[in-house]
């Protein structure tokens, strides 16, 4: 999401992380532990092997020169992700979803629904702190790795592929931490600025003037009303099409 959305969401959203992660720190630590017998073992034990990626920022797509990366940040949410997964169904479109810790922690069925409509999982952090590039290398830990075993516990095991830092809020640290993790860092070409709420055509109309800066393009699926979102997409799906674009996702 981009760095200037308003402090309501945000605020909310750090204080349930930071709520989370004081009991997620100790309970990441049996991560790097010998098991003794009888321990409990982690659930992303289950997902596939960490394989490390590259840690630059990802912009382009797996689809080549032509193809689009849908992205949609900070769910999921139990009204608007719903919504979204029926338009991307509708527009046979796969996109990549970068989720916040506490949101897929609360709503694992969704995050399952993601999945199992072929979409791929986005590290988003714990509680989208947009000031991540000014905090400690303990705290940016911390919020990459807890989010990560919250959203593969929440998904039954499947790893999130990329990490897209709050409001691209990204630091040399966090880049190598998420790409020794198998998660490519994740940026964007286009800003729908639909945390804006602007209106759908205003959105449509900057993605139709941006599109040519790149393939990866920006909307959200929480953090309030995402009525104009789901208008939006309505519109942008059919023509990227028209228009020759395919959609894949971003490169690893």
């Amino acid at each position: 999401m981009a760095k200037h959305k308003g402090k309501g969401w945000h605020s909310r959203l750090l204080a349930a992380g930071l709520g989370v992660t004081v009991v997620a720190a100790a309970a990441s630590v049996w991560t790097a532990q010998a098991d003794p017998a009888g321990a409990r073992k982690p659930q992303a034990s289950v997902a596939a092997p960490v394989v490390e990626v590259a840690a630059d920022i990802a912009h382009a797509s797996d689809r080549g020169a032509r193809g689009v990366n849908i992205t949609i940040d900070d769910g999921p949410d139990p009204v608007w992700t719903p919504k979204v997964l029926q338009l991307l169904e509708d527009n046979g479109v796969k996109a990549t979803f970068c989720m916040v810790g506490t949101q897929a922690k609360a709503h694992p069925d969704l995050v399952k629904k993601v999945v199992a409509a072929g979409h791929r999982l986005c590290d988003h952090t714990v509680a989208h702190d947009t000031t991540m590039d000014r905090q400690s290398e303990a705290f940016q830990s911390q919020q990459i790795l807890d989010a990560e075993r919250m959203i593969t516990e929440a998904s039954g095991g499947v790893r999130p592929q990329y990490y897209r830092a709050p409001g691209g809020a990204f630091t040399p640290y966090s880049r190598q931490l998420a790409a020794s993790r198998g998660m490519r860092p994740l940026g964007w070409n286009v800003d729908s600025k639909d945390f804006e709420l602007p209106g759908s055509d205003t959105m449509v109309a900057t993605v139709k003037r941006e599109i040519a800066n790149g393939p990866t393009i920006l909307f959200h699926d929480a953090g309030g009303d995402r009525s104009q979102t789901v208008a939006a997409l309505r519109e942008v799906l059919p023509w990227l099409k028209q228009q020759g674009y395919s959609f894949g996702f971003p490169v690893r």
